[in-house]
């Protein structure tokens, strides 16, 4: 599998940019992806060196149009850590 694959798009929150300061980042992820997984492909994509890796399942919320309802798709994030010595990532440098 290949990096793009697993990492899907950046989480540009507020929190998520309090975390840029201390070299934490949080991406969304493919669901059936492992920390392990996850930990190669930021590696391979962005050239850093990881501490850890931290992931969230969040279910989808419900939604109704009419009398229709149904669900959001569920997504996992990942709040990926750096260790000291590793360079930032550059695409979040340049939102700050």
């Amino acid at each position: 599998m290949l990096p793009e694959d697993i990492i899907l798009k950046p989480v540009l929150t507020e929190k998520g940019y309090d975390g840029i300061a201390d070299k934490r980042y949080t991406f969304t992820v493919k669901r059936d992806a492992n920390k392990t997984q996850i930990k190669i492909a930021v590696e391979k994509m962005f050239g850093v060196k990881v501490k850890s890796v931290n992931t969230v399942t969040q279910r989808g919320k419900l939604k109704r149009m009419g009398r229709n309802e149904g669900y959001t798709p569920t997504t996992k994030k990942a709040i990926v850590t750096l260790e000291e010595g590793s360079k930032a990532i550059e695409f979040f440098n340049t939102l700050s």
